[in-house]
């Protein structure tokens, strides 16, 4: 076996780190990927001739790609040009007030005391201290760890560590220990959103979240050429250490023989054999028997109340005017509350939304846009109902008429152009990764056992490995990286306490190997 080859099922981020450490091992890897391109959500937007970033657009904890690149024998920076940001944010809100948040800890303390009072800015300090020791808690024991149940991570964090366990907060909401913080509605409102970063409402999602925190201030990093690279990165160095990589090779069905994974089908028709499969799509995809019905119960099937927020995102080559951009921008809704309670509980996009807008051709403090259009991307969260037919046009042309007025109250007008803007919505999400219903993050972040309910990097059937956003309970690029990696050490660990041939029966009653 383990001579075998190893096939990894879609370029996604968790994918090209598997194939990559894989490739890394010796091991013979073959990537196969649907599209014509790696990336996965981490998607490029072509727009009236300009490629826009149109899912994440962000790079923290950049430490996990050095250490994946360095086991492979190269650097992360001989591959990819990243800045560090030091301005995180500009926030700006309908009743008023505009704060930017710092990679400088006290330069963010000292402008939330200028925004809220000195008293915020204290307790924001105290904030940032809560949420690195959530941080290093959970680090090692949790975040780059196969995932555990509760009794493990206890085991992990250390039984005589009581006070690290219960500070961490794991049966509290976001929502409540920020109140515990801070007494601005604003601020609450604005660290409130690291939920979604997982696709979940800060009022169900556990307090650990607020762990973002400190992860964005250990560095927030720009990609140079966009996010795009950082895919592109990976999948080249998948092929250096002697990966192959099929694109446009959309897979069909697992193949099983003998109860453990043989192989996959591809569209063609053609079959490839392996000895086991790591599978980077959502696990709802899995279980609804999209990837054949022999592997449907390799994860327990996931409801349709559990999924995670979808959105509603622009990708636009358009003039920006008014308000001063940064590279990153959050515009609030003046209900927060109803924002969520609409997307979680009434399953329809919010009467007000919050607005996340990425202006990509611009940098750091207060730098304008080179000149007239530039690349833009604008995005709401929505309810995964896309397989549904919900939203429908009508409703996503209202979605749009608000979110573009929340803009313009907040002193910022954009000016599209026919032809040069991208709508894309649940449905479309749904098209792009089945089974989901437009879900972006897998299973929402709801309750502190929701951490412990997903598959984990081994499946139900041997041979199976699962990696991607899925998979991981945390937020962000980087936890879809780690768990690439984790179903690659899954793996290669599984082989390497298989016999390398089979055990044969010998005159004389003896076995051996």
């Amino acid at each position: 076996m383990a001579d075998s080859r190893i096939i990894v099922v879609g370029a996604g981020i968790g994918g090209l780190c598997a194939a990559a450490d894989l490739a890394a091992r010796g091991l013979e890897v073959c990537l196969v990927e649907r599209s014509a391109a790696p990336g996965g959500k981490m998607r490029e937007v072509g727009v009236a001739g300009h490629a826009i970033d149109s899912g994440p657009t962000v790079l923290t904890l950049r430490e996990i790609f050095d250490d994946l690149f360095e086991h492979a024998g190269e650097t992360l920076d001989g591959n990819l040009g990243l800045v560090p940001a030091q301005v995180l944010a500009r926030h700006a809100w309908v009743e008023g007030g505009r704060l930017d948040l710092f990679a400088d800890v006290e330069r963010s303390a000292s402008a939330i005391g200028e925004l809220a009072g000195r008293a915020e800015g204290d307790r924001y300090l105290a904030f940032c201290r809560r949420s690195r020791g959530i941080f290093e808690t959970l680090d090692r024991s949790f975040i780059r760890a196969p995932l555990p149940n509760p009794l493990s991570l206890s085991w992990r964090v250390g039984l005589h560590r009581p006070a690290a366990l219960w500070g961490i907060q794991p049966f509290r909401t976001l929502w409540g220990l920020l109140g515990e913080h801070f007494r601005d509605p604003r601020l609450r409102q604005l660290f409130g959103r690291y939920a979604t970063y997982c696709g979940s409402s800060p009022f169900a999602a556990p307090a650990t979240l607020a762990l973002v925190a400190h992860v964005e201030q250990a560095g927030v990093w720009f990609v140079e050429g966009g996010m795009h690279r950082l895919a592109a990165a990976l999948a080249g160095l998948a092929e250096r250490r002697g990966a192959e990589i099929r694109y446009g090779s959309a897979v069909t069905e697992l193949l099983v023989e003998h109860g453990r994974v043989a192989g996959v089908a591809l569209e063609d028709g053609s079959r490839l054999a392996a000895s086991a499969v790591v599978l980077n799509t959502d696990s709802a995809a899995l279980a609804a028997g999209l990837m054949g019905g022999a592997c449907a119960r390799a994860v327990p099937p996931p409801r349709v109340r559990d999924r995670s927020l979808s959105a509603v995102t622009w990708s636009m080559h358009a003039t920006a005017r008014g308000f001063p951009l940064l590279r990153h921008t959050v515009f609030f809704s003046s209900d927060y509350p109803d924002e969520f309670d609409a997307i979680f509980r009434r399953r329809e996009l919010p009467h007000e939304p919050t607005v996340y807008v990425c202006a990509q051709d611009r940098g750091g403090e207060d730098a304008a846009a080179a000149g007239g259009a530039e690349r833009l991307m604008c995005l709401v969260n929505a309810p995964p109902t896309g397989d549904a037919g919900r939203p429908n046009d009508a409703e996503l042309d209202r979605c749009e008429a608000r979110t573009f007025s929340l803009l313009e109250r907040c002193g910022l007008s954009i000016e599209r152009r026919p032809g040069a803007v991208v709508r894309t919505g649940p449905a479309d999400f749904e098209r792009l990764f089945p089974a989901t219903g437009g879900a972006l993050y897998g299973r929402a972040s709801h309750g502190w056992r929701s951490a412990f309910a997903r598959p984990g990097s081994r499946s139900r059937v041997p041979g199976l490995y699962l990696a991607g956003g899925s998979i991981h309970p945390g937020p962000g690029v980087p936890m879809a990286a780690v768990s690439g990696r984790l179903a690659a050490a899954s793996l290669a660990e599984d082989l390497a306490s298989t016999s390398r041939s089979r055990t044969a029966g010998m005159p004389g009653g003896t076995s051996t190997r």
